[in-house]
């Protein structure tokens, strides 16, 4: 039987390529078609394929292996069945948005996992066949066919029967997550992507989650660092360009409707720095191809000037500083550029976030971006050329940036972070020199995760030492760190954060590998522990159930007073699973032994012990623990006192200052004696007199001198310095002597003049003694000025004898001309005093010889240092700057020479101006001299040092002036479009002759396989032809038959890897992008996609790429490239559902290309879909009357609340509708649209005001409406502003006397019961009491305070509470305010008694009184008043007198009676009762009218008549 197996992947591919099949099978299903096309039968072309043993025994669920749906085209023969055999973590292509996936989905995987319970049948039908095949043979073929395809058709109705019962029982094929291929650990370098993979089996198809750090992964929030694929079965995380905050643990989360499993990975993201010696570059980039070179010319030479130097430069933290200056090289060859290096405090700097580094090729830049502490030291910068170097430095000085609460000291600076471990890490830093004035107190130590701004302290408690070891770390976690410190007055701004450190124990580290593969190439191989294999053999155990061993190697690495530090080695069996720690304490006599953490263990061999009694000793032991059980205790430790170990070092001594320039003084101080792991010194100036002391630096400075500088000329200043280690500061030292501040004196000699030119050699100068033995001596003497008329080839040494002060006959010393300067001269006479000369020779002849040399006696050196280096010279002169060459010493002294010092003075200064060029000595045997003075004359001298000491000086070099010739040029670097990196020198000014002599470091090129020389007319060039490590240095080019002309380029880490990155851009050319891929929505809802280029030629080609389907421009997507611009847009009307995926556009200009992808899936693309929407209606809003601005509201002035919005696109039929709660609110004029403003006023706005109010706008174009909820808060806030607005109409409080007291008031415009008032008398609150009340009445707020006293006297406050602020009016109630106050009081209190006591008529009689003539009349009235009144009755205003007639009666002073007892006529008339007292009089008024009946009244007017008559 055939068999054909297949990737998982492309069995499943959509577009998996047909010509896998068997070419029989292709060959028997034409002919097949051929015939049904004939006979016009149409049937199925599926054959089901035979079942082995073991795959029946597997398809029960085995998770190693599953049989794939059978395909009934793979039929190779007529008697055989293709297999196709396919592992069971095939996955989708495409994404599932829940747990469970579609019932036809987990049908299809059913298929191939339940097979069991068909074997019977399986095997039945496999005998049939086998039966009719047999038969078949002896029929045509044509018959055979047809039958063959009967089969298929039945056989094919049979399984999908057999299928439609297994869907019945799917749920029994539920099962768990399984992980199949779990993710590796990566260690990885910077800049380069890292993938992780696994595969998953389980029923529904899980659905993957990646977390970082437990932190689930979302792409859409950093585009492009993150990409999650599920592909064919197999799920990938991939992380693009690492940096070191990519350090972590990842975690991939298999979920379905049975579970959830989880596997764990850890990246360790490294940084290129170099490690014993190794010079590591950056593994990610493609080197270009390798050239060699020819050797070069050591006697070629640059000169190096540096013009618009920096000089020393002073900051202030947090400020933006740029050191800067122009290099001219000489001569200045355009492809041979120098190296620019930056060096602080003789390290070599790179850029970073907080320095930037630039190169023009004239002008060299370092800038900080944010100054620190941290950046305070000597810079240098160096610039490298094929001669050699030249360097120019200057002191940068940074002060502390102002505190935030004055007297707060200084921040710390270089936190640095020690040991860390999965839990724990050790955080150490430098004390600042500025204190604040208090002393510090200690120091809190701040964490922060990387990737979050949340800071969390450390320490509850100031840490006086200056190292802390900070727990409670999440394993796989990045951190950065800063320390903050702290005195009396407050604490200090935080220190400049820490380097990232990742939470990971050292031995995973140490597992988990990256080496690699070939230099350049950027490939990484990837090792880690693996766990034991499982293997068929019956007798395996797992590993994991082992107890762990006991740890080993238990020390404490650090003690102080706060804490202990303990660390120890894993045990070596452990098993595979995770190994935790505790540690256990025993105190000094005791042998109690007490675990330290019982509840959480520790994870990482590294432990810091806290809260241990200080003074006291203890022992430590440590037992593993895991599953399994708990292991033995380790050996104990020593026993360790509790106290700190290193005390702070003792003040430096001797302080002395000197003068240097005129603001700047040298200060030399002896060390600090006995001082352990001294960070370095702190120096601090005053000037004399004035007791203010100012920090020098703000950086602790190793050595014993320090060059004070920004001092004030002509002020006298005194010095003192103190030591810092990690336990504090040290005292202070003496105060030194004052001295004032003015520069020192210096001087020179004039520069000698070359002879005339001459044929043969000009004679050499300089002769001296090298080295001297009992029979020979070593001379070396310096070539003439001026060569003659060609290249000097050698030169001929003559000596004499002196005896007794006369010279002998002169003896050839070499018979055959030596090329060297330095020749060693035999068979001398021990003690014999000698003189030498000297001649050059060349094409022309033998030159004259020198002059004699001085008188030097043949005699043993027995000096124990070194002799004089010799041949020195400069090359590379420049305006500031030139490179000193020299050859080591002859005699060497009694040990090996281990270094040089150049020293330098100006020509025409005295021999006391010597100066040193290098404060250390230095092993090569060149310098580059930085810092000339331009048109200064200047000479140098070289001395060698060995164990015994320094030795004497070499002669002087001529004086040279540093200028910088004209036409100089310097060595350019380039990299041409095929990536060759070659260093290019031009010299305009080469003599017939001339050669250009190539030198690296400035000796003599040994390897030409490196570089390749090519050399045409006045240019040369090399090429590197396989750039790496081995090609660091110093590239120097002289050309010869100059006047010196030269330069030099210099190769450092840092530039190598800039120029390969360089090379791989030409190499591999990419369109510049000035913005990536991004999407946008228009107005009319309308999606716009679009990619900016920085330039794009007209040839440049554009490709919009969907989900792997190339977009075309239509109806639908309208594309536009703009290759003026480099814009490129892609415009979509509508955005919907089947829109969702990926989003590429794909550049191409001619050899460069380019593109960009933008994701729109998920959450992403329904928020754009929904905005999308939103705008579309918007939009479509907009094209009739609508609102510019919604409904709100604003409090007027005279606390009305005015309803308004702003509308849009309105005409004359636009009518407009006003409702509250669903109910129109009428109006009796039509609203006029004036300025398109809607408004509602409401008068008095109270809570029956509360609602939802809609405002409706329509005509014939459309509806708009908007809608302002006044409930609950937004009812409060307006409530709250009715408040605000009543209380600034409060008037002015008054004082108004009543007779009670003096009332205190104001009015406002409305008073609302939400308006809380508060009044204070002398801003204590007052209460409501019988004496003092307070009230409202109307608009009228009050407070009455009845009866009162002195103790009323002060100021009173009114408080106008409007929910949110208050609101105060006061009156000042004392003097004459009160006085005028309370007289007023007191006369109204006594008319208020007079009132309430004078006397007066309560009530009793009536107006008018009608009575009959004849009757009795009595009258009874209430009289009142204190005292008693007197009471009398008037008739007419005549008093009456009681008598029978008329009885008057007043009782109880209360009652008083009028009673007549016969009525009569002359009764009538006007009477009044008066009362009296001494308060006052009233009266009662009232009239009598008698009347007679009318018969009577008839009779007396007869008798009246009669009368008269």
């Amino acid at each position: 039987m055939s068999s054909l197996s297949l990737p998982f992947y492309q069995k499943h591919h959509r577009h998996y390529d047909r010509d896998y099949r068997n070419t029989q099978l292709s060959s028997t299903m034409q002919e097949y078609r051929q015939e049904e096309k004939r006979s016009t039968a149409t049937h199925s072309h599926r054959v089901r394929s035979k079942f082995s043993d073991e795959m029946l025994e597997t398809s029960s669920g085995s998770p190693q292996m599953k049989r794939a749906k059978q395909d009934y085209y793979s039929k190779g023969k007529e008697n055989e069945a293709v297999d196709y055999i396919v592992p069971v973590f095939r996955g989708c292509h495409e994404h599932f948005s829940g747990i469970t996936s579609s019932k036809d989905e987990r049908t299809k995987q059913s298929k191939s996992s339940h097979f069991a319970g068909e074997s019977h049948s399986a095997l039945s039908n496999t005998i049939e066949e086998h039966h009719i095949e047999k038969s078949a043979m002896h029929k045509s073929r044509k018959v055979a066919i047809r039958e063959s395809a009967e089969r298929i058709s039945l056989n094919k109705e049979i399984y999908d029967t057999q299928d439609f019962h297994k869907r019945l029982r799917e749920d029994s094929l539920l099962r768990l997550p399984e992980f199949i291929i779990k993710p590796r650990s990566h260690t990885v370098w910077e800049k380069q992507n890292v993938k992780l993979h696994c595969t998953v089996s389980g029923w529904p198809v899980p659905r993957v989650t990646w977390y970082k750090n437990n932190v689930s992964i979302n792409v859409h929030t950093d585009p492009g660092k993150y990409i999650i694929d599920s592909k064919y079965g197999v799920h990938s995380l991939e992380i693009n360009n690492c940096d070191f905050d990519d350090t972590a643990q990842y975690r991939a989360s298999a979920m379905n409707a049975k579970g959830e499993l989880s596997t764990f990975a850890s990246v360790v993201v490294k940084r290129f720095k170099a490690e014993h010696g190794d010079l590591s570059f950056h593994p990610g980039r493609i080197a270009p191809p390798s050239y060699d070179y020819f050797p070069g010319d050591p006697h070629m030479k640059f000169e190096v000037h540096f013009v618009d130097k920096f000089n020393v430069s002073f900051g202030k933290e947090g400020d933006t500083l740029s050191l800067g200056c122009t290099v001219i090289v000489h001569p200045n060859l355009k492809r041979f550029q120098p190296e620019i290096q930056w060096w602080r405090n003789g390290i070599q700097l790179q850029p970073s976030k907080w320095v930037e580094m630039h190169w023009s090729g004239e002008t060299a830049t370092l800038t900080f971006t944010h100054l620190n502490k941290e950046d305070e030291g000597l810079y240098t910068i160096r610039v490298l050329t094929k001669s050699g170097y030249e360097v120019h430095s200057a002191y940068v000085f940074v002060r502390d940036a102002d505190a935030e609460v004055a007297g707060a000291p200084g921040a710390p600076l270089d936190v640095y972070c020690l040991d860390a471990n999965k839990d724990y890490v050790i955080v150490t830093w430098k004390q600042p020199a500025v204190d604040g004035g208090s002393s510090i107190l200690g120091y809190f130590v701040d964490r922060c995760e990387v990737g979050t701004n949340h800071w969390v302290q450390c320490n509850d408690t100031p840490v006086k030492f200056a190292r802390f070891p900070v727990t409670g770390l999440i394993e796989g976690r990045s951190y950065i760190f800063r320390v903050r410190a702290v005195n009396n007055v407050g604490i200090s701004r935080p220190s400049r954060v820490s380097e990232p450190v990742a939470a990971l124990d050292p031995a995973d580290k140490a597992r988990l590998k990256g080496i690699p593969l070939a230099p350049w190439t950027g490939q990484i191989i990837v090792t880690e522990e693996e766990p034991a294999v499982k293997c068929c053999c019956p007798t395996y155990m797992p590993t994991e159930g082992v107890v762990p061993g006991q740890p080993t190697e238990l020390a404490v690495t650090e003690a102080t007073r706060n804490y202990v530090v303990l660390s120890w080695k894993p045990p070596g069996q452990r098993g595979h699973e995770g190994i935790m720690y505790y540690v256990e304490k025993c105190v000094a006599g005791t042998e109690d032994w007490q675990r330290v953490n019982p509840e959480i263990p520790v994870k990482s061999p590294r432990f810091a012990l806290f809260d241990l009694a200080e003074g006291k000793s203890y022992r430590f032991r440590v037992r593993s623990a895991n599953s399994a059980g708990i292991s033995e205790p380790s050996e104990p430790t020593e026993f360790t006192e509790v106290t700190d170990k290193l005390d702070v070092p003792k003040a430096p001594s001797h302080v002395v200052p000197s003068r240097n320039t005129d603001t700047s003084m040298v200060v030399t101080w002896e060390e600090s004696k006995d001082a352990k792991e001294l960070v370095g010194y702190y120096i601090e100036a005053s000037i004399s007199g004035s007791g203010k002391w100012e920090p020098c630096n703000n950086k602790p400075v190793k050595g014993k001198r320090f060059i004070c500088h920004g001092l004030q000329t002509g002020q006298l200043y005194k010095f003192r310095v103190r030591a810092v280690n990690a336990a504090g500061l040290s005292q202070f030292s003496h105060e030194s002597e004052a001295l004032e501040v003015k520069a020192a004196l210096g001087g020179g000699v004039p520069h000698g003049v070359f002879p005339e030119q001459n044929a043969a050699p000009p004679p050499p100068y300089g002769i001296t003694v090298l080295e001297s033995v009992r029979d020979s001596m070593v001379l070396g003497w310096k070539q003439p000025k001026f060569q003659g008329g060609a290249d000097i080839t050698g030169y001929f040494v003559d000596y004499r004898e002196i005896i007794d002060g006369i010279p002998g006959k002169w003896k050839e010393a070499n018979i055959k001309a030596i090329t060297e300067r330095a020749y060693r001269i035999h068979d001398l006479k021990e003690n014999m005093v000698y003189q030498f000369q000297v001649r050059a020779i060349n094409m022309a002849g033998v030159g004259l010889p020198s002059l004699p040399s001085e008188k030097f006696t043949c005699e043993e050196w027995t000096i124990a240092v070194p002799g004089p280096p010799h041949d020195v010279v400069y090359t590379e002169v420049r305006k500031n700057s030139l490179v000193l060459l020299w050859k080591a010493p002859i005699y060497s002294g009694r040990s090996e020479v281990t270094g040089y010092y150049a020293d330098i003075r100006e020509a025409d200064a005295d021999d006391e101006k010597w100066r040193s060029v290098n404060e250390k000595e230095i092993s090569k045997r060149y310098i580059k001299v930085q810092g000339l003075k331009e048109g200064v004359k200047y000479v140098f001298r070289v001395r060698a040092v060995n164990r015994a000491g320094v030795g004497k000086p070499s002669d002087l070099t001529e004086p040279v002036t540093a200028e910088t010739p004209p036409g100089t040029k310097e060595i350019a670097v380039n990299v041409d479009d095929d990536g060759v990196i070659s260093l290019t020198f031009e010299c305009a000014d080469m003599a017939e002759g001339s050669k250009f002599i190539w030198s690296k470091n400035y000796e003599d090129l040994i390897d030409s396989s490196r570089v390749t020389m090519e050399t045409k007319g006045g240019k040369t060039k090399i090429i590197f032809n396989d750039p790496g490590k081995d090609d660091l240095g110093i590239y120097s080019c002289v050309v010869t038959e100059t006047d010196g002309v030269s330069s030099s380029y210099a190769i450092d880490e840092a530039e190598l890897l800039r120029l390969l990155e360089l090379s791989h851009e030409h190499k591999f050319p990419v369109v510049p992008l000035k913005s990536e891929l991004a999407v946008e929505l228009l107005e009319k809802g309308q999606v716009r996609f679009w990619l900016e280029a920085e330039r794009l030629s007209p040839n440049g080609q554009c490709k919009f790429v969907f989900n792997d389907k190339e977009i075309k421009n239509d109806e639908k997507y309208k594309i536009k490239v703009d290759h003026k611009t480099g814009l490129v847009e892609m415009i979509m009307d509508k955005l919907e559902d089947i829109n969702e995926g990926t989003y590429t556009v794909q550049l191409q200009d001619g050899k460069a290309s380019n593109q960009s992808s933008l994701v729109l899936i998920g959450d992403v693309f329904k928020n754009l879909q929904k905005e999308a929407e939103f705008q579309r209606g918007e939009w479509l809003r907009k094209q009739g009357p609508h609102f510019v601005e919604y409904l709100k509201w604003e409090v007027n002035n005279d606390c009305s609340v005015l309803l308004k919005c702003k509308v849009a696109n309105i005409k004359k039929e636009t009518s407009i509708i006003w409702y509250k709660d669903d109910r129109e609110i009428m109006f009796d004029e039509k609203h006029d649209f004036k300025d398109g403003v809607c408004t509602l006023l409401v008068q008095q706005f109270s809570k029956k005001d509360a609602g939802v109010y809609e405002i409706v706008l329509k005509d014939d174009r459309g509806r708009d409406s908007s809608t302002l909820r006044l409930l609950e808060k937004a009812f409060g806030d307006v409530i709250s502003e009715v408040c605000r607005a009543a209380a600034q109409t409060a008037t002015d409080l008054k004082v108004q006397s009543t007779e009670h007291g003096i009332r205190i008031y104001s009015f406002v415009t409305y008073y609302l019961d939400d308006l809380k008032i508060i009044w204070y008398h002398k801003d204590t609150k007052l209460a409501s009491t019988d004496r003092v009340k307070s009230g409202v009445t109307g608009e009228q707020l009050w407070l009455q305070i009845n009866e009162p006293t002195e103790k009323d006297k002060g100021q009173y406050t009114l408080e106008l509470f409007d929910g949110k602020a208050g609101h105060k009016k006061s009156v000042e109630l004392s003097g004459t305010v009160f006085d005028e106050a309370f007289a007023e009081f007191q006369r109204l209190k006594q008319a208020a008694i007079a009132e309430k006591n004078r006397a007066r008529v309560i009530g009793g009689l009536p107006d008018v009184v009608t009575i009959q003539e004849g009757k009795s009349l009595n009258l009874t009235c209430n009289v009142w008043g204190e005292p008693v009144p007197t009471v009398s009755w008037l008739k007419n205003d005549r008093e009456l007198l009681g008598d029978a007639h008329l009885i008057l009666k007043f009782d109880s002073g209360k009652f008083a009676s009028f009673t007549i007892t016969d009525v009569r006529t002359t009764d009538s008339g006007k009477y009044s009762i008066l009362v009296k007292n001494k308060y006052g009089t009233e009266t009662g008024d009232f009239t009598v009218s008698v009347f007679i009946p009318e018969d009577e009244e008839v009779q007396v007017e007869q008798e009246k008549a009669a009368k008269k008559k």
